[in-house]
């Protein structure tokens, strides 16, 4: 449904189509379930027993990999404060700046590399207190958790935005101070639970994969509670499946799956503000906070085709030796 005029769109007449395709839906199926398909072919393979000596990581690992957890929490911090984006877009982001930036891996990315699981999760974790300074700050909710907790703010009287702070200041030191100690528990229970979270990785695929399938179709359909979107999770596990068997990342269509909605709803709310599709333009190009922005974007193009490039060559070479 169009988000300004309601209108129907691609929708063939199908009421299900009314609300579009749901971002987790499409996430289960590109993630979980095309890597099921993937490992298929390797059923046969044994477990890999895994062996924890020490639980808590050395001062010389953590000195190691501290820059990118910093990094990671960074970007996770900004991403977690824009509207509607959340830890998700974070994980994603960080996880290819890693995949970029980090030289010589111990062991390659995809395969168990340590700064493919520091970069997301540090993202991830930062994101959360993202995501409440719009909300605490304006009362824009910076994604689903602390939508839900807006709501339920003013369900009991309370109105975030900039009156909060003065208004009733010992709830906005509460709530700080309450993300803080989450921190503090995740911790805790992390490294107590890591021996039972190791023993997942032992079982066997043949037991293992069903049970991902599973979880995939009770995930899908909890999400609107309808059959359409365990059809939807299958297409985009198979998507997902082909995706990975030519060497194309899945993440690009995540991100564009979650922004896809954002960047369409804000474009049409921008362009009946300024009243024309050519006000808007020339808006751009007299605004300096745009004029910055398109000058990233254009940067950003202009890089990522260079390594584009670069990546089409090797694919080649690497074709042309086997």
């Amino acid at each position: 449904m169009d988000p300004i005029s309601a209108e129907h769109r691609f929708t063939f007449g199908n009421p299900y189509l009314l609300s579009g395709v749901d971002y987790v839906t499409a996430m289960i199926g590109l993630f979980g379930v095309s890597e099921a398909l993937s490992q298929i072919k390797d059923l046969s393979v044994e477990p890999v027993k895994q062996k924890i000596d020490k639980i808590v990581p050395t001062f010389s690992s953590i000195k190691k990999y501290l820059p990118l957890t910093i990094r990671s929490s960074i970007v996770g911090l900004i991403v977690g404060a824009l509207p509607g984006a959340g830890g998700d877009i974070a994980a994603l982001l960080t996880y290819d700046q890693a995949k970029r930036t980090v030289k010589n891996p111990e062991v390659p990315f995809g395969e168990g590399a340590i700064e493919g699981v520091v970069a997301p999760e540090s993202a991830n974790n930062a994101a959360i207190g993202g995501a409440f300074i719009p909300m605490l700050t304006m009362g824009i909710p910076g994604d689903a958790v602390t939508a839900v907790m807006l709501g339920a703010f003013f369900i009991h009287g309370l109105h975030p935005g900039p009156m909060l702070m003065v208004e009733t200041p010992h709830l906005f030191y509460l709530i700080v101070s309450t993300l803080a100690i989450s921190n503090v528990f995740l911790l805790i229970f992390g490294l107590t639970g890591i021996k039972v979270f190791t023993k997942l990785v032992e079982i066997p695929k043949g037991r293992l994969l069903p049970i991902i399938v599973i979880l995939s179709v009770v995930g899908s359909y909890a999400v609107n509670n309808s059959l359409y979107d365990i059809f939807w999770m299958i297409g985009f596990g198979i998507l997902g499946y082909f995706l990975k068997q030519y060497d194309y990342p899945v993440g690009p269509a995540v991100l564009g799956i979650i922004l896809a909605d954002l960047i369409e709803t804000n474009y049409r709310r921008s362009v009946i503000s300024a009243g024309s599709i050519l006000s808007f333009i020339g808006g751009i190009f007299t605004s300096p906070l745009s004029l910055f922005l398109l000058a990233i974007i254009v940067f950003s193009l202009v890089v990522q085709t260079n390594r584009y490039k670069e990546w089409q060559a090797k694919r080649d070479a690497k074709k042309g030796r086997a």
